[in-house]
């Protein structure tokens, strides 16, 4: 007799016994070998192929007692598994041949992270290479290739003037926009406006369209004219409108003549009437020349200004430079933008700022790295936060944080020394206008 079990409920004293010997026993102990037996067969299938067969043996004693026997075994192709639940896994790969290997290989999921990607593709070429690899002749033998292979015969030849197929015919389209576009477009200005543009010359409608910001409609010599009420060039109408502006010559910048070696002497002479020194873009300056001209500028008392653009500045001249700028208190304004100043040399003089703290002024970019690095813009942002003098930095930061320091900082100096000046100038003004006049005698 066939019993479902999903149908068969177990109360909760019923017990489940598996006696060596196979035979059956009741909820009450006794051992019935006699007794009718119904067994129930099913399969289970999982994901792995395995195949799970149970069998379910149940004793019906009475109609409140009943007792079930469970046993199971795992099949594998047909094949029970049981027997290879003490085998080594490694010992049983190492005892299958290269073609056993290469069919469990196959059997693997080709989405395993862990697999090289040489093994989760299942094609298998075996045949040896025939040598290294010449781009040049598999080219050539693809070209041959194509060109000996013969075309894809045509299901209808081509005739010319005969259509092959169904000829294609462009929907009809609605033409109502392009009439409207064609028509003009009439706007009511008013008697005063139409008598005031039907009497006006060329000149005046130029103008107003410069007054009612159409730069679109003229070119920039028309705009600047109605700018400076100059009057419009000759010749230029609305058809100069198309025309782009000639641009202008300007004569070249002349050479820098000043005199390396005088001014050397009159900075290291403390010359008062020296207070800029502009050595811009002045060739062949050799390390001598600087060393002198730093060395003079550790005891100068009047020089505000010193401008080094484009001199072949150096880390060895520059490094000297910062001792320089530590020991003079009157200089306000540096310029050492483009030169071959490295990025440690640079945050070297931004230190060398804070000894006397009287520039105003510090301009180094355009040097030879371009970047500076995170960790040296970092270290110049703190350098620059240390500092309550400086009101303008000549530097390209990258990152964000240290741009918006930078200019935070400056900006708070600019107002500090504002409000230092108003502070100056309301004291002064207060003292004159409250002066007490001198007793006389």
């Amino acid at each position: 007799m066939e019993v479902d079990t999903e149908n068969v409920r177990m109360d909760e004293t019923d017990t489940l016994v598996m006696p060596d010997d196979g035979g059956v026993v009741n909820s009450n102990g006794n051992d019935d070998d006699d007794a009718p037996t119904v067994e129930e067969t099913y399969e289970i299938t999982t994901t792995r192929r395995k195949t799970i067969r149970t069998s379910y043996k149940i004793q019906e004693t009475s109609s409140s007692t009943k007792t079930t026997t469970m046993t199971t075994a795992a099949k594998l192709y047909g094949k029970d598994l049981s027997e290879y639940d003490d085998i080594d896994v490694d010992q049983l790969l190492a005892e299958l041949t290269p073609e056993e290997l290469n069919i469990l290989a196959k059997e693997v999921d080709p989405d395993d992270s862990f697999m090289p990607p040489s093994q989760r593709c299942s094609y298998e070429c075996n045949k040896s290479p025939t040598g290294p690899l010449n781009r040049k002749k598999l080219i050539e033998h693809i070209n041959k290739q194509a060109l000996e292979t013969p075309d894809i015969p045509e299901l209808k030849p081509f005739v010319p003037g005969v259509i092959r197929g169904k000829k294609w015919v462009p929907p009809p389209q609605d033409n109502t926009k392009e009439k409207e576009a064609d028509e003009q477009i009439a706007i009511d200005l008013g008697d005063e406006y139409e008598q005031a543009l039907s009497a006006a010359t060329q000149e005046e409608i130029i103008d107003l369209a410069a007054i009612l910001g159409f730069h679109s409609m003229m070119n920039q010599d028309q705009y600047h004219a109605s700018l400076l009420n100059s009057g419009q060039p000759v010749g230029l109408g609305w058809d100069g409108v198309t025309k782009a502006s000639q641009p202008k010559v300007y004569p070249m910048e002349p050479p820098n003549d000043t005199d390396v070696d005088a001014t050397i002497k009159q900075v290291r002479d403390d010359d008062s009437s020296l207070t800029d020194l502009n050595w811009n873009n002045i060739k062949n300056i050799s390390d001598e020349k600087f060393i002198q001209l730093f060395e003079g500028l550790e005891m100068n008392t009047h020089l505000e200004s010193l401008s080094l653009t484009n001199v072949g500045l150096n880390d060895k001249t520059a490094q000297r430079l910062a001792d320089a700028v530590e020991k003079n208190s009157t200089l306000r304004v540096l310029n050492v933008e483009t030169n071959f100043i490295s990025p440690p040399v640079i945050v070297k003089l931004i230190r060398s700022l804070l000894k006397t703290k009287s520039i105003e002024e510090f301009r180094c970019s355009n040097q030879r790295s371009q970047v500076l690095g995170n960790k040296i813009e970092m270290e110049i942002t703190q350098l620059v936060e240390q500092n309550p003098t400086l009101l303008r930095l000549g530097l390209h930061l990258e990152f964000n944080d240290a741009r918006h320091r930078v200019a935070a900082h400056l900006q708070r100096n600019i107002d500090r020394i504002r409000k230092d000046l108003t502070l100056r100038l309301q004291f002064r003004f207060f003292n004159m206008n409250h002066r007490k006049p001198a007793l006389i005698q």
